[in-house]
Formats: structure tokens, C-alpha cells, sequence
């Protein structure tokens, strides 16, 4: 392109092009530098449609990623339009505390959502310590999801279907959530709409709940990673996993072709991402590279392929570190918002795009009924893991991973002494209170680093930078959790509730307040109506009544209060 502008040879419809790329980019410039913190501003026309098509459990099984074995054609088509990047990482190595991260645009552990499953969801006997008490996670004050920004602004926001925040989302947050929330109830075809479609299919539940299911890859082909022993059982796990991979991406397409259908591809931005690694044993809840490690891919529509000059968008491979706490301020920098100074996380796209990250970071704590705490940080070629409860074994005997068939015959090989060495690791009775690995020489990182003088200055070097980050973001994990739950409540046995919202009418304006610091309220007119954000004083033109309601995220909602204009 720069060859182009030094020799002048333009025609006059690429002059066109890039003039409208350039006025379009320029226009967010505009947005995103005069938006008020926190909140974009009030329905600016010309903005992106933003779809996020999200799967559960599932590392890099792409055709486009260089898997031979899975056939994923959508999938393909989109990375071969848009841009893959090869080195995303959720924060942890499971789902729940991975989407708090994703909704907040915060480290999970750092605003008390670091457990796994918080609300006590699961069915599974005994996947809860003696005594457990669920919580919805009282994260700080001025912590929000981020859609609510997305919504003040004249967003339509939908959310099809699953949430799983370790706490109760808002009802400000999503114009809908559930399994028929689509981007075509908005209101209007002019409404811009950030719309998420969660793929279940990959989930590790899958692996035996599908097991009945005609299998589409051939366990016979399948590799087995050495920290398996090669049994059938293990290979028909792997097989239907990879099988629900294909029909995830089946499903892909499905809603891709909606998109087309609309003649809404040019003008929408999509996102394609895991919430973390594959479903399997010894992958998922890790925070090595095989449980954080996911695809992501990002196609533009052609009428925004303007808006990182100089960037290609078609056939793109992206190096650049990108962690989950990133796709907040992302999606807030593409929609034109002003990125909320207390994200952690980093735009990696738009008039927002930060520098490229030199390290992410990921944690690992409670997993059903088991406690640990792990930390890591990594760069791009090397991890660093620290564990402060280093006399706990690797292995956790949790109940809802023994439904997996390969389980049962793992732990019956290990208890005769038919593992391997390498299929031995899992089962190590303690831990290092450091690890590090060279993540290109050992890609499953079985070869601690951290006693060679070889990488003494990469250890050091990575020790400090994990301390900072750690000192810059918190650890709620420093307490017990029993203990973190009752300073929430203030010593109580439920948690706080958010104080009624208060209504004050002058003729026509109305203000809503609520003495609770931090709450979102929500406001409407008609019971039947979804809730709007409140942030400034509304018109009750031509009303008969508002209904109001207020909640904080971690608390219970208040009651709802409705004042009836003709009552007064």
C-alpha cells in the first residue's frame, strides 16, 4: 500500500475505498476519544454489528490451525477471511471463572469469581466441600459487564444462552439471555447488536453424553498424547470429542449463513474463540498451555476492514499475545466506547489498540470439591508456574470428570502399575513451588526448567514480572474462601441486599437513585419490555407507569418499584 502512495498510481475507485475507510475509522477515533469513561456515546449511527459464535472445551482442533484430522470447513472459510491468532489464553483452564474474566474485563481471582462454580449449579454428588455455601461473587463497586456499556449506547445486546459468571448477572446487562435471544428481535434493522451464540456441543459432558452418536473421525487415526495410555477407551474419548468439533462447526455455519441471509456479513465483526482447552482429562482445569491455549479468529465485514490502517484483513496470522481479560475493551474499542480505566485488560483492536502484550497470565483455585491455587505467567516461548500449595497432588478426584469413560480405566491402569512414566505425572503426590518451561521445545511442558542455570536469568525475569502484575491486580485467593464470603456478607448467612430504588418525578423528567453504591438500575415503561440502563434522567412522555429495579453485582436485587403516573 505504501508502494502505491509514493508512486501515485490510485485509480480513482481505490482513492473511493480509502477515503471511506478512512472517514469510518476516523469517525470512531472521534467516538472513542470524546466518550464519557466508562459508557460510549448515545447512539452514534455508522457502527459495527459485533457477533461473538463462542464454543466450550475446545483448544486449537482447526483445519486452519493445522489439524489434518477434523474437518471444519465454516471455520476455515473464516480464518481464511479474516485473522487467526495463534497465541490467545484464557485466564484459567475452565469455564467459569474464565467467563467472569471474559464478561468483566477482569482477572477472575482478583474481583472473588476465581472458583470453580461459585452458584452451585453442579448436580454431581459431593462436588462441593462439606458445608459449602453458594455465593454470587461480590466483585467491586465499579465493576460491571461489559455489554451494559454496549447497551447505554444504543447497542442491542443478546446472549444465546449460557452465562456462567460465578455470580447473577444484572438485568441490565443482555436486551435478552436465553435460547431464543437472537440479533433479529432487535428493535430496529438500524439498531447496531452485539450478539453471542455459546456452541455447547464441545463441552467435556459431551464426550459421554454423546457417546451414543455416530462418530465422524476414526479413533483409529486419532493421536494420542503420551500422558494417555494408547487403550480404546482413550481413543473413542478423543474421537468423540473431535467428532462434536466438527458438528460445533456445523453449527457454525448455521448461524454464519443467518448473517448472510440478513445482508449483514459487510457490516459486522466476528468473533470465534473457545472459553478454554479441550474437555479432556489432564487438559481442562490446567493452566498449562493445553488447558488455556484457544483458538480465535476475527473476520471483519468488508465495510469496516478500515479500521486498523495499514493491517490486512483477509488471510491474516496474528503472534501477538491476546489474553480473555482482552476481549472486553476490545469489543468496547470496536463499538467506538471509551475503555473503562479499571479493565486489566488491553484493546488488541480499534482506535483503542493498545501496544502488543509482552505476557499473560492465568490462574488456577477451588475445581468443584478440590482446592488448589496456581499462578502463571507466560511469554511468548516460555511459562512460569507457581504453586502455593505444593504439598497437594497434581491429580484431583473430581466427580464430574469420573463420568468421562477413559477415567474409570486410567486410574484402573495406574492402581496396577500399567502407566508409563510420562502417563505417570499426573499422579505425582506434591509439586515444585516453581515451574518453568520452554514452551517450544516442550510443548506439553513436562520438563521443569527452573533448577538449571541455563534459564536463571528467564526465571528471574519472569518471578519479577508475575510479582508486579500480582501487587498491580490482587489476589482474593490470599484468604480462605469461607472467609471471603463473610466479609462480603458482613458476617452474615446471606448476602447483602440492593437497597429499593428511589423515584423522583418533576412533571415529566424522571430520576432514579438507589443507596447502594455501585448498583445498575433498570428501568421500563411496559412490564413485557426488556430493562433499559439507567444513567441519566428519562421522559415519562405519554406513560402510564415505570417499573423500577436496581441490583449489584453479588447482591440480591431489590424489589421492584412502580409508580403509576395517572396515580398521582
Amino acid at each position: 500500500m505504501s508502494e502505491k502512495l509514493y508512486n501515485s498510481v490510485f485509480t480513482n475507485h481505490e482513492l473511493e475505498v480509502i477515503m471511506r475507510r478512512f472517514i469510518q475509522y476516523a469517525a470512531l477515533l472521534l467516538i472513542a476519544t470524546s466518550a464519557h469513561q466508562g459508557c460510549c456515546q448515545e447512539r452514534k449511527p455508522g457502527r459495527p454489528n459485533i457477533l461473538w459464535i463462542t464454543c466450550e472445551d475446545m483448544s486449537p482442533h482447526l483445519g486452519s490451525y493445522g489439524d489434518s484430522l477434523v474437518k471444519t470447513p465454516n471455520l476455515d472459510r473464516l480464518a481464511m477471511d479474516g485473522i487467526r491468532y495463534t497465541k490467545a489464553f484464557a485466564t484459567a483452564g475452565v469455564c467459569a471463572p474464565s467467563r467472569a474474566a471474559i464478561i468483566t474485563g477482569m482477572y477472575q481471582h482478583s474481583i472473588g469469581a476465581q472458583h470453580m462454580r461459585t452458584l452451585k449449579l453442579s448436580t454431581v454428588k459431593d462436588a462441593y466441600p462439606p458445608d459449602y455455601v453458594g455465593y454470587s461473587a461480590v466483585v467491586p463497586e465499579y465493576v460491571k459487564c461489559f455489554p451494559e456499556y454496549l447497551r447505554v449506547s444504543g447497542y442491542y445486546c443478546s446472549n444465546n444462552f449460557k452465562e456462567d459468571y460465578q455470580f447473577e448477572a444484572p438485568l441490565t446487562v443482555w436486551d435478552e439471555s436465553g435460547t431464543r435471544a437472537h440479533w433479529r428481535n432487535r428493535q430496529t434493522k438500524e439498531q447496531p447488536f452485539f450478539a453471542v451464540f455459546n456452541l455447547m456441543v464441545t463441552h467435556e459432558s459431551q464426550v459421554w453424553a454423546r457417546a451414543g452418536e455416530p462418530l465422524l473421525v476414526d479413533p483409529a487415526k486419532v493421536n494420542v498424547p503420551p500422558y494417555y495410555p494408547d487403550v480404546p477407551e482413550v481413543r473413542r474419548d478423543i474421537a468423540r470429542h473431535l467428532s462434536n468439533v466438527m458438528t460445533m462447526d456445523q453449527q457454525a455455519g448455521a448461524i454464519l449463513k443467518q448473517l448472510d441471509e440478513d445482508g449483514l456479513t459487510d457490516n459486522t465483526i466476528v468473533f470465534f474463540f473457545s472459553d478454554h482447552g479441550d474437555g479432556l482429562p489432564f487438559v481442562k482445569r490446567e493452566i498449562y498451555d493445553r488447558g488455556t491455549h484457544v483458538p480465535l479468529i476475527v473476520k471483519f465485514g468488508k465495510q469496516w476492514e478500515g479500521m486498523n490502517p495499514g493491517v490486512p484483513k483477509r488471510g491474516v496470522v496474528d503472534d501477538q499475545l491476546i489474553s480473555f481479560v482482552d476481549l472486553a475493551p476490545t469489543v468496547l474499542s470496536l463499538a467506538g466506547c471509551q475503555v473503562p480505566k479499571h479493565l486489566q485488560g488491553q484493546a488488541f483492536l480499534g482506535p483503542a489498540k493498545a501496544s502488543p502484550r509482552k505476557y499473560i497470565f492465568a490462574a488456577r483455585d477451588r475445581m468443584d470439591s478440590e482446592y488448589d491455587r496456581v499462578r502463571s505467567i507466560r511469554d511468548k516461548q516460555f511459562l512460569y508456574l507457581r504453586n502455593y500449595m505444593p504439598e497437594k497432588p497434581y491429580y484431583q478426584n473430581i466427580a464430574f470428570r469420573l463420568q468421562q469413560p477413559m477415567m474409570p480405566v486410567i486410574l484402573k491402569m495406574r492402581d496396577e502399575g500399567k502407566l508409563n512414566d510420562m502417563q505417570m505425572m499426573w499422579f505425582r503426590q506434591t509439586k515444585p513451588v516453581e515451574e518453568l518451561y520452554d514452551c517450544d521445545a516442550d510443548p506439553l511442558q513436562f520438563k521443569n526448567l527452573v533448577d538449571d542455570p541455563t534459564y536463571r536469568k528467564k526465571l528471574e525475569e519472569l518471578r519479577q514480572a508475575y510479582d508486579q502484575w500480582l501487587k498491580e491486580v490482587g489476589d482474593l485467593s490470599s484468604v480462605p474462601e469461607s472467609e471471603m464470603v463473610k466479609q462480603w456478607w458482613n458476617g452474615k448467612s446471606e448476602p447483602p441486599k440492593t437497597s429499593a430504588p428511589k423515584i423522583h418525578q418533576e412533571g415529566k423528567t424522571i430520576r432514579l437513585s438507589t443507596d447502594t453504591k455501585g448498583a445498575s438500575i433498570g428501568y421500563k415503561f411496559k412490564w413485557k419490555d426488556a430493562w433499559m440502563v439507567y444513567t441519566s434522567p428519562v421522559k415519562a412522555d405519554k406513560q402510564d407507569s415505570i417499573y423500577v429495579e436496581a441490583q449489584r453485582i453479588g447482591y440480591t436485587r431489590s424489589e421492584v418499584v412502580r409508580v403509576g403516573f395517572g396515580d398521582q
